[in-house]
């Protein structure tokens, strides 16, 4: 199985790989964004460390149960052959309608198919007032003419 785009990354292949991540998990499907990370994928997310595809998806799955009305913006950060880093913010609320920013980076290693075999996430949460939110598209994708990061100041 290969997904392009495929190592080593330019500027504009690794911007479109990241966008490409970034619509996968705003999907909140986890199974289609596990499809994006070899079978023995490593992960480190916060202090979790995960190893293959059906761990990431069980991850991915209650991590969507307790971060609900997701939408996440990701940035390219740095490239080089077949790594890529990212910034990005996200927000979301729980169930009590308490609403967070997550701030986070994280550092990609792609096989030579283009998938993801390793990845490793840094995130903090901050709490956040409603009328703070930046990120109101409806959910799914983000608009193309949605602010970047950058665009947005963070």
């Amino acid at each position: 199985m290969s997904r392009p785009p495929l190592p080593p990354f330019t500027l504009e292949t690794a911007v479109t790989k990241v966008r490409a991540a970034e619509d996968a998990w705003n999907s909140r499907d986890p199974t289609r964004v596990a499809l994006a990370y070899t079978t023995d994928s490593r992960w480190r997310n916060r202090t979790e460390f995960l190893e293959g595809r059906e761990a990431i998806e069980a991850f991915l799955r209650s991590k969507w149960e307790r971060e609900l009305d997701y939408r996440l913006i990701k940035e390219v950060w740095g490239f080089r052959e077949n790594r890529i880093a990212v910034r990005f913010a996200y927000e979301w609320h729980d169930t009590h309608r308490s609403w967070f920013r997550s701030y986070g980076n994280e550092n990609w290693e792609f096989d030579e198919t283009g998938l993801m075999r390793r990845r490793i996430a840094s995130v903090n949460d901050a709490s956040i007032a409603e009328s703070e939110r930046k990120f109101h598209w409806p959910l799914g994708p983000r608009p193309p003419d949605h602010p970047s990061l950058s665009a947005l100041g963070f």
